[in-house]
Order: C-alpha cells, then structure tokens, then sequence
C-alpha cells in the first residue's frame, strides 16, 4: 500500500507574498507618520550687510550651517559671487554691489562678533549667537 501524498494548497505561497507586502506597506506608513520632522537650524545668527552708502540690511536665521558661506546661502535674500581660488571663494560682490580694489581700493570686509574674521566664508566657523557683518570698505 502506498500512501497518499496530502494535497498541497496552491494559493499558499501567494498569500505569504501578500501579507509580506502588507506587511511592509504597514510599516512603510508607520514610518512617514510618525518619524522625526524636520525642523528650523539649531544656531541663531545674524549676517548684517552695510553697502557703500552705509544703509545696512540684516538677515536673522536659525542654521546647522558649519561655515560662513552655508549660512549666507540660507540667508533669503543675500546675493554674492565672486572668484573660486586657492584659499576658497574671494567675494567681490553682495547684494549687487560690486567692490574692486584695483579701481578704488574698495572690498568687502567680513566680521564676526565685531572682529575681523580669521577665515574665508568657506572656513569661517559658525556659533550659535554669531553676528556677522559683511561692509564695502575703502
């Protein structure tokens, strides 16, 4: 006598895949409700710009930025370019004010908590508390 083999359910294999699906849907769900929101920058700065007539704008941000030029990029509003080289960017102009040393001995002089800044805009520390200033001197 030969015995009979139990009858395989086909289905079986097809209701794993789907509970498996469903179960990673769940918890994709899960995920996106309750996972941590971002929020605004741990450092509060500001970054005050005074142009050749003096007139001064400030920028007030909350920022994780490590250096001086992250924080100027996350300042709305404040425009710059100027010149990558050797020791990083070399800023000419802000907020569409061009300074140009070799035609009057103008430029843009960084501060940070009323001193001078000891480092370019990419190397310049951030802190929390940091005033900066950016001024057209001549």
């Amino acid at each position: 006598m030969t015995a009979k083999k139990p009858a395989r359910f086909p289905g079986k294999n097809v209701i794993a895949a789907s509970l498996l699906v469903l179960l990673a849907a769940v918890l994709a769900l899960t995920y996106f409700t309750f996972r941590e929101k971002p929020v605004a920058g741990s450092k509060q700065i500001t970054i005050s710009v005074v142009n050749s007539k003096a007139e001064t704008t400030s920028y007030a941000l909350k920022t994780d930025a490590q250096y001086l030029r992250q924080a100027m990029d996350e300042a709305e509003g404040l425009t710059y370019s100027g010149t990558e080289g050797a020791y990083g960017l070399m800023i000419d102009t802000v907020n569409g004010e061009t300074a140009d040393y070799s035609v009057d001995a103008s430029y843009w002089s960084f501060n940070v908590n009323g001193e001078y800044c000891n480092y370019g805009v990419d190397e310049q520390p951030v802190n929390d508390g940091d005033a900066f200033s950016i001024v057209y001197t001549k």
